[in-house]
């Protein structure tokens, strides 16, 4: 893996780990592009149960790479539509379609669309030292990165609004007493805490857990008549698995389960 996105496994667990330590992880043309590689590859890795989201250095991720932006000789709005759509879109897209869970471990500052990226995750676990910022507003635009959309499912509208409209800085405390954060732990024990969290998720049965992800992902725009017929087509597919099978005959056999993703 390039060098701007490094990648380590620990056992059933990958830690994605942005790496661009001196511009805070900014996410410039390399980034977007190796993020990308990277999320469609563990997505596709059957070996792999969850995933944890990371930044290197000081800070998680201080959004889009303005001065690469910058020094793009097409600096129009139609490019930056189509970045948006092309270029950022797809990263959010592959973390929240995944069938598997994966954990924001947010250091330091997470903006931009480094808030999107963390808000993109299924689980956050902040460092005591971190926050959340959306400042668009602040230089005439409107939040991007999906943001808005992400937020308001956690918070709702109206306290989505107050922080986007007056581009709060979210601190973990904040986060954690909103419900957009999990957990809220010392830096010196965030990793370690995201990567055993995500351990203790990769143990869980693969299907199952790729359908509970699927249904409440799907809930989010379905009305309660379809998401109950998704649920039920999802329950039948479960039951057929040979996990399911082992849940309840390990259950019989007071041992634990051996799921293989079958």
């Amino acid at each position: 893996m390039t060098s701007v996105i490094r990648t380590k496994r620990h056992d059933r667990v990958m830690l994605i780990e942005l790496h661009r330590p001196d511009a805070l992880n900014a996410i410039n043309l390399e980034a977007r592009r190796a993020l990308a590689t990277a999320l469609d590859t563990v997505a596709r890795d059957p070996d792999v149960g969850a995933v944890v989201l990371a930044g290197a250095g000081r800070s998680f991720c201080a959004g889009a790479d303005l001065k690469s932006g910058a020094a793009n000789p097409d600096p129009t709005p139609r490019r930056t539509a189509r970045a948006l759509v092309h270029d950022f879109q797809p990263l959010v897209e592959c973390i929240t379609r995944m069938d598997k869970p994966v954990i924001a471990a947010v250091h330091g500052g997470a903006v931009g669309f480094g808030m999107s990226l963390a808000l993109a995750c299924d689980l956050m676990v902040m460092a005591s030292n971190a926050y959340l910022l959306s400042s668009f507003v602040n230089v005439g635009l409107v939040p991007d990165g999906g943001v808005a959309w992400l937020l308001s499912r956690r918070i709702g509208y109206g306290r989505t609004f107050e922080a986007l409209a007056e581009a709060q800085k979210l601190d973990a405390q904040r986060c954690l007493d909103l419900g957009v954060a999990n957990r809220v732990v010392e830096p010196e024990a965030l990793r370690d805490t995201a990567l055993e969290w995500a351990a203790q998720l990769a143990a869980r049965a693969p299907i199952a857990l790729a359908m509970t992800k699927r249904i409440i992902r799907l809930s989010e725009t379905a009305n309660l008549s379809d998401a109950m017929a998704m649920e039920a087509e999802m329950q039948t597919l479960c039951a057929a698995t040979e996990d399911s099978r082992e849940a309840i005959a390990a259950f019989a056999e007071k041992r634990p389960p051996k799921f293989q993703g079958r």
